[in-house]
């Protein structure tokens, strides 16, 4: 299962998704995107685990991802609990280019775009003005001549950030987690981001966390779902996909420097999870 959901906004900077019933075709896995993503769910009920942080994910919430940042979304599925979300994925330059004129609302985007706001979901959205914004874009961009796409698209996204803006502010909304800060799996979560770099010993994990190496990853797989092997190795690809993408490092330092020093490992790694060996990744992102 590929960690990297790589949609190739080299071609064309966005792609918008409204209304998708994703029930018979969610699939959950740590995964991260080449752009930035905003996620508003119209059905549905679960978490979703982003930043280090576990929390709820309800009819009416909008969740934004920065580019390459690692997430997982758990959903509570079962007859008659379907999941229909919108999704809507772009470079976020182009658009912050488009929003030059609008001071304040450029900051706004900046914010959700650069900065530390933790947990990154909207709750308590109007859900009827919400739904309608999207159901008028989507017909009208469902007419839009190809040479106008890309700006009908653009007006979209700005109309969605001054909806969510008016219910903000200046200061980023906030939700509760699940359960209270520094859960043990938020525990472990917050040691592999100060670690990942390095040589991975379950021991040295278990010992900061104060459980013994069963107990923890126990506890882990029951609150994210996943083994801490796996979620390790998804924070490692994501790392290593953004260093392909903005640094000038090589790739067998790049490899190094997400704590593989194996290079032939770390090629392999990369392309089962990513799809492209490093170097053709790096190749696509620089065209």
């Amino acid at each position: 299962m590929k960690i990297m959901n790589y949609m190739n906004l080299n071609q064309h900077p966005v792609q918008l998704s409204f209304s998708k019933d994703r029930t018979d075709e969610f699939t959950d896995i740590f995964h991260a995107h080449q752009g930035m993503e905003l996620l508003y769910v119209h059905k549905g009920q679960g978490s979703v685990v982003v930043n280090q942080q576990i929390v709820e994910l309800s009819p009416g919430c909008l969740v934004f991802f920065r580019p390459f940042q690692l997430h997982r979304i758990q959903l509570n599925l079962s007859p008659g609990s379907p999941y229909i979300r919108s999704l809507f994925v772009f470079e976020p330059a182009v658009l912050d280019s488009f929003l030059a004129p609008f001071v304040t609302l450029q900051s706004f985007f900046r914010q959700l775009w650069k900065g530390s706001a933790s947990p990154q979901i909207f709750t308590g959205l109007p859900q009827e003005s919400v739904e309608r914004l999207l159901s008028d874009y989507r017909k009208q961009l469902s007419a839009a001549v190809p040479e106008a796409l890309l700006e009908e698209q653009m007006l979209f996204l700005v109309a969605l950030l001054q909806l969510l803006k008016s219910r903000g502010g200046s200061i980023l909304p906030t939700a509760s987690p699940i359960q209270s800060k520094s859960t043990a799996a938020e525990l472990v979560m917050e040691w592999i981001e100060e670690h990942y770099m390095e040589e991975f010993q379950l021991d040295q994990l278990a010992k900061a966390v104060h459980l013994s190496p069963n107990h923890v990853s126990a506890v882990f797989r029951q609150s994210i779902g996943t083994n801490i092997t796996e979620y390790l190795t998804a924070r490692r690809i994501r790392q290593a996909c953004w260093l392909l993408k903005t640094s000038d490092m090589t790739v067998q330092e790049i490899g190094l420097s997400i704590g593989l020093s194996n290079f032939s490992y770390f090629c392999q790694l990369f392309k089962k999870n990513v799809g492209l060996s490093p170097y053709r990744f790096k190749r696509s992102s620089q065209s």
